[in-house]
């Protein structure tokens, strides 16, 4: 079953005569009525009801013309998709990022994109699933560490390492809290295997601090709840949530500080689109956050 004959019996049933569809399809009217008698005989039923020269759907006709419109429209989209594949551009953009991301910079980000940007699909992804996901279809990945070759990779912003407290909080009018008072407190960390309980944990064995009486929480929204109840410190890296006040975090070798970077597949189809999208997601960032985020 070809698809041009497909689109011959669409053109009949949607203008009512051969010789009408003959003038859509630029074909002769035999040449249609010979391939519409061919491909009855290929599906074994007559799709036209004959008489008097005039042609109607049969039933089975009528029940076969919804398949073959999206069988030709599931072609035409095939063929948009190469035709942008070949000239570099996306239609369709899959990123993949870490809940804290998703919800604070890709979200807010989307909502700027103009009716000639790509279709986003967004899904979060674990840190460890990161790289896979650009192996299973993800166009883009949004990382918290360098990526390594032979991955494409740029940075977009170095974003703080909050402790947040709730309003009447003894810190509630500093802006920065150092590493040794925090560890007194219970905190309210993420576990291990996010980035931000990494670098706090990395900055209090570099500090020589004893260990922190922690709360582990699987989100960072849950934590900073925690914190608003008077449960403890939330120490993430999210915009603030209900009504909680932020402090930087300062190591000893400075304030703590996270690296986002967008990593991509080097030989895909829309290499350079990507790089460019990633431009536009470290500028955006800059103007959400300011000046102090953007990447050296």
């Amino acid at each position: 079953m070809e698809l041009r004959t497909l689109g011959y019996f669409v053109a009949v049933a949607e203008t009512g005569s051969v010789s009408a569809a003959a003038d859509v399809v630029h074909v002769t009217q035999p040449a249609i009525s010979r391939q519409l008698r061919q491909l009855e005989t290929e599906l074994g039923v007559d799709l036209f009801s004959r008489s008097a020269g005039r042609l109607r759907l049969s039933a089975a006709g009528r029940e076969f013309l919804p398949h073959a419109q999206d069988v030709l429209r599931r072609a035409d989209g095939a063929r948009a998709a190469a035709r942008s594949s070949a000239a570099g551009r996306l239609e369709r953009l899959t990123i993949a990022a870490p809940t804290t991301t998703l919800t604070d910079v890709i979200a807010p980000f989307l909502a700027t994109l103009g009716a000639d940007d790509p279709m986003p699909t967004v899904f979060e992804s674990d840190p460890h699933e990161a790289y896979a996901s650009l192996r299973h279809g993800a166009d883009l990945a949004i990382v918290t560490e360098p990526p390594r070759p032979p991955l494409a990779s740029a940075p977009i912003a170095v974003l703080p390492v909050w402790a947040y407290v709730p309003a009447g909080h003894p810190w509630g009018s500093a802006s920065t809290v150092r590493l040794k008072a925090l560890v007194d407190e219970t905190l309210l960390v993420l576990t291990p295997g996010f980035r931000p309980r990494q670098i706090l944990d990395l900055a209090i064995d570099r500090a020589g601090l004893g260990p922190a009486t922690v709360v582990e929480c699987s989100n960072p929204q849950v934590a900073q709840a925690l914190a608003a109840a008077g449960r403890g410190v939330a120490v993430v890296t999210d915009d603030p949530r209900f009504d909680l006040h932020g402090l930087e975090v300062i190591g000893r070798d400075g304030p703590l500080r996270i690296e986002l970077f967008a990593a991509w597949e080097p030989e895909h189809h829309a290499a350079s689109t990507l790089e460019a999208f990633t431009g536009r997601l470290r500028d955006f960032c800059v103007e959400r956050y300011g000046a102090e985020v953007a990447p050296v």
